[in-house]
């Protein structure tokens, strides 16, 4: 499935269909093979009238997809798509890429259709990792009638999959996969091949700013741009900091923000206090607690003073952002984001141009 961030995005256009009780069709790559807009898991929901939410890919082969999804609206008959030379359509080679799609077109017609979306929809707001199985085709077709899932999460699973010796294969394969990579598995089913897609589910990435000031309302906005939760603690929050549209404000001291925020391994906290004895007092409450990334603004002076006062070695970025000549706050807060991708995603943050890495790893 998409990140969690467009997934709210594609849930919200799922269910204005279903209010209007209007069909739609979701497209899902499966399969890639080169360079390619974007990597197998991520979905497009397509409505009747050829509207898109979160697109696939770009020129030809989006819009052959759009056409595709709408036949499938039509016909209510899943299909998969494949782009590449042995189906005599690789325009992503035409464009110069030189990658290949395989993209399950399924409809939403009917109540049950929507469901797994319903389930992903439960764990993003309990902000549970987990992960979801798609059973999508047997012989190289869609599976009749239409694909089957299972999303999981600390045991608890919702599902659809009715053969059971299938659905136990399906749960231990998904519990043993690690990482947060996709991957397809052609699994054994009497005197065929079931290919499964394995996708990691983890919580919209939140991010918690300890500062009002013009710095840290321009990182909030930067977060809430970016799709992601945002928080702003503090413990006498200006109006201007209530008033930002997308941001949740709390009124914590360092001492009361444990019990206040609920920190997960998917959140990340960036201290700008620009108060020297308060970003002390809240790196040092911080001290053990799982998050994605912790960050301070600061010289390298006053970085060297709050290192030396805090009671263990800890995983800390400071000064916070990447180094991108900075100066505005709004150049800062793109600096401190960016640098935030880079570590949820164990990159470097290197230039593309000097990198021989995959840009899709």
């Amino acid at each position: 499935m998409n990140s969690p961030q467009e997934f709210r995005r594609l849930f919200a256009a799922a269910n204005r269909l279903r209010a209007r009780g209007a069909a739609g069709a979701l497209a899902t790559i499966v399969r890639t093979a080169g360079s390619t807009y974007r990597r197998p898991g991520t979905s497009m929901l397509v409505g009747g009238d050829g509207s898109v939410t979160c697109p696939l890919a770009g020129g030809c082969p989006q819009n052959d997809l759009v056409l595709r999804a709408r036949r499938v609206i039509e016909t209510d008959v899943p299909e998969i798509a494949r782009y590449d030379r042995d189906a005599g359509f690789d325009v992503l080679l035409e464009a110069g890429c030189g990658g290949e799609l395989e993209v399950l077109i399924e409809p939403l017609s009917r109540e049950q259709d929507f469901a797994f979306l319903d389930a992903l929809a439960v764990l993003h707001e309990r902000r549970a990792r987990g992960f979801m199985a798609t059973v999508f085709s047997r012989r190289g077709a869609v599976l009749p009638p239409h694909p089957q899932r299972l999303v999981a999460s600390n045991g608890a699973a919702w599902h659809d999959i009715g053969d059971p010796s299938l659905r136990e294969r399906v749960v231990d394969i998904g519990g043993g996969l690690r990482g947060e990579h996709v991957a397809v598995r052609r699994l054994s089913a009497g005197q065929a091949s079931i290919d499964v897609l394995f996708e990691p589910l983890r919580p919209v990435h939140r991010l918690v700013i300890f500062g009002t000031n013009d710095g840290a309302a321009a990182l909030a906005r930067m977060a809430v741009g970016l799709g992601w939760s945002c928080v702003v603690a503090d413990p006498s929050p200006d109006r201007e900091a209530n008033a930002m549209d997308g941001v949740d404000v709390l009124a914590a001291t360092p001492e009361t923000m444990r019990q206040s925020i609920g920190f997960d391994r998917d959140t990340s906290a960036v201290a700008m206090t620009h108060n020297l004895e308060r970003d002390v007092r809240l790196l040092q409450a911080l001290a053990g607690v799982p998050l994605a990334y912790l960050g301070v603004i600061g010289s390298r002076e006053r970085v060297a003073l709050i290192r030396a006062r805090l009671p263990v070695a800890m995983d800390l970025h400071a000064p916070a952002g990447l180094d991108i000549g900075s100066e505005t706050p709004e150049e800062i807060a793109l600096a401190v984001a960016a640098e935030i991708i880079a570590c949820s995603r164990a990159r470097t943050a290197g230039s593309l141009a000097a990198s021989a890495l995959p840009i899709h790893p």
